[in-house]
């Protein structure tokens, strides 16, 4: 497809590049448009018809649109922010820089204009901040008939039509009425008799990852946002928590692998960026892992009279964290669904110390049978290594499940309980089992 455009433009074919654009989806011809050099970019921008060019915007990247409203003038700026739905505005309003909000603003009409400051005073990734005004509100005492003339009067500016909120006088919200029971309702019927009042709402202040529970756990389409008097002042769309559900992944996975959360897409990060969020938590890790070390020291005597026992740390090290992180993963992934809360604490770590108890005795008789007929090890330290083993994966097991629920207590994000920290934690504990046990068993 990019090859087509290209090839419009180089012919001077603009009219036929207009047809053949029209004839594709929005969020195509914005895939495409993100593929073009930056000239060629505002070329076909322009060509775009008003209606669908402020649609494709909405779905272009942020240094697409960055440009785009850096090389038009003013009058288009305008034609696009007014075709926008406020919370498309608003999301790309935050991201751009000072001097390029300050065109935006600027050719904004001042009604618009107080709205988008009033979002951007919501807290960021609040209920707030990305829901939307664009809404068709009722009121109870209307009939069927007048909710449905007056959804054909205001639904044209709206986002959605697929639910019609009830509100009172004071704009109280009573409930909620879908476009599939006005239709299907008498014209005569009042709107209180059909309307649905055991809503889900939210504040304006809830963190936007539990509305993404709420629209999950009660199979939502739209979600109503109110104050703190139960005032209807937004509405939140699917399409939106379907962004925050990707983005809080991306941070959970980000943060598992032991990285600062990065919003930005990975070609488009500059190195020093990327170093940056990486740097400090390797740096952590990295102090951290002296503990181990200093075990290793302080168990010098044990290593110099059984010089193979150095042989099989890496081993216990190696399978004690990957065990750990094994829990940690689950763990971490039922408490990001709400599988699992706080409370569940005493169940999770019976039931992976019931889980780690199999693993560790499958894990220690295989081992033994390895290293004791095929790495011909004396009994003893054979003995030795797989009673440690044992010890240590049923111990990470219990460590790796129970650490991302105090980390959740804790109100941190229990991602940072990961398989990283979780490793370096239990090999400290592993080496610890191992060195205390070969004192024991060998008598050194």
């Amino acid at each position: 497809m990019v090859i087509e455009i290209k090839e419009l433009i180089e012919r001077n074919k603009l009219l036929e590049l207009c047809e053949y654009l029209q004839e594709l989806n929005s969020v195509d011809v914005a895939n495409q448009l993100m593929d073009l050099e930056d000239e060629e970019l505002v070329l076909v921008f322009r060509v775009l018809p008003k209606d669908i060019a402020a649609e494709v915007f909405s779905y272009l990247d942020k240094d697409s649109q960055q440009h785009i409203v850096e090389s038009i003038t003013d009058r288009e700026v305008t034609q696009i922010v007014d075709k926008l739905f406020l919370d498309d505005t608003v999301d790309f309003i935050e991201e751009l820089p000072a001097n390029v909000v300050k065109k935006v603003i600027r050719n904004t009409s001042p009604q618009k204009r107080e709205l988008i400051n009033q979002f951007l005073q919501y807290a960021q990734y609040s209920a707030g901040s990305i829901m939307t005004i664009e809404f068709v509100d009722l009121k109870a005492y209307m009939t069927v008939k007048e909710a449905i003339n007056h959804t054909r009067k205001t639904g044209t500016t709206k986002e959605t039509l697929e639910t019609c909120f009830i509100i009172d006088q004071a704009r109280h919200l009573l409930g909620s009425v879908t476009l599939k029971d006005l239709i299907l309702s008498e014209d005569d019927m009042i709107i209180e008799d059909i309307m649905d009042t055991n809503l889900i709402s939210v504040q304006t202040s809830v963190d936007q990852e539990e509305v993404a529970h709420l629209f999950k756990a009660y199979d939502l389409v739209t979600m109503p946002v109110v104050d703190k008097e139960n005032r209807l002042v937004g509405m939140i769309t699917i399409d939106d928590v379907v962004d925050i559900i990707e983005q809080e992944n991306t941070e959970d996975f980000q943060k598992m692998a032991a990285m600062a959360p990065n919003e930005e897409p990975y070609l488009k990060t500059p190195v020093l960026s990327l170093a940056k969020h990486r740097i400090i938590w390797l740096l952590v890790l990295m102090i951290s892992a002296t503990v181990t070390g200093r075990i290793i020291q302080g168990f010098e005597e044990v290593i110099q009279s059984v010089v193979i026992l150095a042989s099989f740390i890496p081993m216990l090290m190696d399978t004690g964290g990957n065990a750990g992180s094994q829990s940690s993963t689950l763990i971490i992934r039922g408490l990001a669904l709400g599988e699992i809360t706080t409370h569940d604490y005493l169940k999770v770590m019976f039931k992976e110390l019931r889980v780690g108890i199999v693993v560790a005795i499958v894990l220690s008789v295989v081992n033994f049978l390895r290293i004791y007929f095929i790495e011909h090890v004396e009994f003893m330290v054979g003995i030795t290594v797989c009673a440690s083993l044992f010890f240590t994966v049923i111990l990470a097991k219990v460590v790796g499940s129970i650490l991302p629920i105090i980390a959740k207590k804790l109100k941190f994000d229990p991602a940072i309980m990961a398989s990283p920290l979780i490793t370096t934690i239990v090999d400290a504990f592993a080496l610890i089992v191992y060195f205390m046990l070969a004192r024991i068993l060998l008598g050194i």
